[in-house]
């Protein structure tokens, strides 16, 4: 399985709209969004995707899901145009309402060796970390429920 970072950091873009955008998710089950996608030639439909808040704390990741279409051209948050792909989210939490996979978990132990503070979204995940990172988030999001 292969595996990109996709990455949102407030102090760059706003998101105005995550409050909802969460809560309709839970309701509904869907939740599609585009992002820029620095390696939209590797990219393909079915891929995991993953979202990471960056900027200021908290930090980590927010969000997962699969990558639902082929990459296009569209517009970014500036309406620059940039290469772009659809995200199918599973998971997305509000990281001002709740706890995220923070940071530091990822920058330890095996997960220590990717590079999650990136300026670019959309880059490829290690593909000898993808397991170990969807077991450290799917860990994180059972013990959620558990509290």
């Amino acid at each position: 399985m292969r595996a990109f970072l996709f990455a949102w950091n407030p102090d760059k873009w706003e998101w105005p709209d995550l409050e909802q955008d969460v809560k309709d998710l839970a309701e509904t089950g869907i939740f599609v969004d585009a992002w820029s996608c620095a390696s939209h030639k590797a990219v393909r439909e079915g891929d995991k995707a993953y979202l990471i808040k960056l900027g200021k704390e908290p930090k980590g990741i927010m969000g997962s899901g699969f990558i639902s279409s082929e990459p296009f051209i569209g517009e970014n948050h500036r309406g620059q145009p940039r290469m772009r792909i659809l995200v199918n989210f599973d998971r997305l939490l509000d990281p001002y309402k709740e706890e995220i996979l923070a940071l530091d978990v990822l920058k330890s132990g095996a997960l220590a060796s990717q590079h999650w503070s990136t300026q670019s979204s959309g880059i490829a995940i290690k593909p000898d970390l993808v397991h170990e990172l969807e077991s450290v988030w799917l860990d994180f999001l059972k013990d959620k429920l558990r509290r």
